[in-house]
């Protein structure tokens, strides 16, 4: 586990988090600032991680409906979001977002976040939006969850080419910055887009 410092200072509480969950979690300023567009929503969240965005969207949206592959990260997650004394907002979901059944279809979901894990790098690695290399695929994450919602959140690493992103529906791109220096992009589609089609966060 992470020193618990360093968790308290990225994530805002004394939470758990392994050295993956800690390098992918979003930090907690930039998830309130996502989080206040979902207020009194119903949320579908693919990725948990280790439950800090779910702990933010719980604090605003009505209900969070969060899946996730690994049943490891949904431990933590299930204990941090406790921790945060957000439990009862919360349905957790295990298992893969790209496979029948896994998503309940009969729930209506006015909006959901996306946010696939890029944390793979390495010589030569190029992050790609169109035929995905982040896991799941962001591409094919957005196809699905399209079909359910047009109002989503899909967040993507800065070494994105965002010519790959022409074609999509019209959206707002987020250039989410830390200390001047440019973090993640944050996709808004539907009623979750703001007025600008390219706009700043800045922490």
């Amino acid at each position: 586990m992470v020193d618990r410092r360093k968790i308290r200072e990225k994530f805002g509480g004394d939470y758990e988090a392994d050295d993956n969950i800690y390098t992918m979690g979003i930090d907690r300023r930039f998830a309130a600032g996502i989080a206040r567009r979902f207020g009194g929503r119903t949320v579908l969240e693919t990725c948990t991680g280790g439950g800090f965005a779910t702990i933010a969207l719980a604090g605003e949206a009505a209900r969070v409906y969060t899946v996730e592959i690994d049943p490891r990260h949904q431990t933590i997650a299930k204990a941090n979001v406790a921790r945060a004394g957000l439990g009862h907002k919360v349905s957790f979901i295990l298992g893969d977002v790209l496979a029948d059944g896994t998503i309940d279809r009969s729930v209506r979901y006015d909006a959901a976040f996306l946010d696939p894990d890029w944390a793979v790098t390495g010589e030569g690695h190029v992050f790609r939006f169109r035929d995905s290399n982040t896991r799941p695929p962001a591409d094919r994450l957005l196809g699905i969850v399209l079909g359910l919602t047009p109002n989503i959140a899909l967040i993507l690493p800065p070494a994105v080419d965002l010519s790959e992103l022409d074609g999509l529906p019209e959206h707002e791109l987020q250039k989410m910055f830390m200390d001047g220096n440019l973090e993640l992009y944050c996709l808004w589609f539907g009623d979750l887009k703001g007025t600008g089609t390219v706009t700043d966060f800045r922490i």
